[in-house]
């Protein structure tokens, strides 16, 4: 007989059929050999060296379909501020004339990085606003937008003050403030920061760079970031089990 009392289930499936295809797609993607600049401000130096050298992941800590699509409302969110800002009158380029990315190669092309975009031209916003500037912008949900709003970028999401950084002192556009966007995916609110150039962070995230790499190539495991296995940080590193079972 038809149940026709399962449609309750029905979520179930189709999320899980949507979640295998998402892992297969992934699963077909080359694996990125080099560390990225967008992640030079994470808490844990180790985590990073396990991210350089391509560690594989705890059983069972794979990332989820929720998180893929989480990351690719993250890309759609991005098109759709490249169309409202360049329809504000922004001259927002994020390609170069050849179709791609604005990025940075550095240490041999072991570091690397890649914009969301370069502002050549726009409104006069004051504020020290000048142009060129580097354009990031992030989809974020409503607790963590919140916090960005209360507290701004460096207090707030350290890792992409990290990356703004990083990025104006690699691609040389240092000289204005970067601009720096976030939707919240809940209310569709825009928050918007201009944040100078903080040299002084460029530098040790740069020379954090040169740590995890050197010590990735010796060898050589760089103290935790947390002190605690149970540190909420630690409970969602892919590499909990791995890391824990070394010695510091």
């Amino acid at each position: 007989m038809i149940d026709f009392n399962s449609t309750a289930s029905i979520s179930g499936q189709v999320t899980a059929l949507l979640d295998a295809a998402m892992q297969r797609a992934r699963a077909q993607q080359s694996p990125r050999p080099y560390l990225g600049g967008s992640r030079l401000g994470a808490s844990c130096e180790r985590a990073l060296q396990y991210e350089f050298a391509l560690a594989p992941v705890d059983s069972g800590r794979e990332t989820q379909g929720r998180l893929h699509r989480i990351f690719e409302r993250g890309h759609v969110m991005e098109d759709c501020m490249v169309a409202w800002l360049r329809d504000a009158g922004f001259d927002l380029r994020t390609r170069k004339a050849d179709g791609e990315q604005f990025g940075f190669s550095a240490l041999g092309g072991r570091l690397q990085g890649h914009v969301d975009g370069v502002v050549v031209a726009g409104p006069d916003l004051g504020h020290g606003c000048g142009y060129p500037a580097l354009w990031e912008n992030k989809c974020l949900g409503s607790k963590s937008w919140r916090d960005l709003e209360k507290n701004r970028l460096a207090v707030a999401k350290p890792i992409y003050a990290a990356q703004v950084a990083v990025y104006q002192a690699y691609l040389e556009l240092h000289e204005h403030p970067a601009i720096f966007t976030a939707i919240n995916a809940d209310t569709m609110e825009i928050y918007t920061e201009l944040v100078p150039f903080d040299a002084a962070l460029a530098q040790r995230m740069s020379d954090r760079a040169v740590k995890v790499i050197s010590a990735t190539d010796a060898g050589e495991l760089l103290p935790r970031g947390f002190n605690d296995s149970t540190h909420f940080e630690c409970r969602m590193c892919q590499w909990q089990d791995r890391c824990w079972r070394n010695t510091p």
